[in-house]
């Protein structure tokens, strides 16, 4: 007669199968809220239909996210604000080489934003900043400044050895990134040929004008 299964093995690998579903929920809920917020619009999509899309029941979002404007913030921490660590990390720890480390930045920020479900983070963002200042807040606190002050370190590092003159940091890191966030913009929302497939041939292009400007000189 074979052993009778414990009653500790009957429950253990139904809990553990529900724990890993469990875990990856908010990730799912967080792929359903992009995809429902890009095609109805932040105000008109519904946390029900969120639900739906996840497979999960209303409930089950609310149990992660309170509101839509929670998923949203969410949505910018997943997808938006990894890239201005990562521009944090790369400032920390490029001193030494300030140009190296601002290429390294740009040739991210190219890859990164050339993915449409990226962009369409901070392209939500802007479309709503006009009735709730609050997500365009977030956003500034968790991505704009974090990147910025990485940029503006490296920028007064260069200039501390020469590799570039001496320019207000803020306006040179904002000159920086605005090229790459307009092709961006160009390629996911404008719908124009774009170079981001080519984030290297971007980044030479880009380090180019930036560094050597357009005007001819003698």
């Amino acid at each position: 007669m074979g052993r009778k299964p414990s009653a500790v093995g009957e429950i253990s690998e139904p809990v553990a199968r529900w724990k890993r579903r469990a875990e990856a929920r908010p990730e799912e809920i967080l792929d359903a809220a992009l995809a429902e917020f890009t095609e109805r619009g932040f105000e008109a999509a519904r946390m029900e239909d969120i639900a739906k899309r996840a497979g999960i029941s209303k409930g089950g979002v609310y149990l992660y996210f309170p509101s839509k404007t929670a998923l949203l913030e969410a949505l910018i921490e997943a997808k938006v604000t990894p890239l201005a660590r990562l521009a944090q990390t790369i400032a920390a720890n490029g001193a030494n080489d300030p140009m190296a480390a601002l290429r390294m930045i740009a040739a991210a920020a190219a890859h990164r934003l050339g993915d449409g479900k990226v962009f369409a983070v901070p392209r939500l963002v802007i479309s709503v900043s006009g009735r709730f200042p609050e997500i365009a807040e977030y956003y500034r606190v968790h991505v704009v400044e974090l990147a910025r002050g990485a940029l503006e370190s490296l920028i007064q590092a260069a200039m501390a050895k020469g590799a570039l003159r001496r320019v207000d940091p803020q306006a040179a890191a904002r000159a920086f990134i605005g090229p790459i966030l307009f092709e961006a913009l160009w390629t996911h929302v404008l719908r124009g040929k774009s170079v981001l497939s080519d984030p290297e041939k971007l980044v030479q292009h880009h380090f180019d004008v930036w560094l050597n400007g357009v005007e001819h000189r003698a």
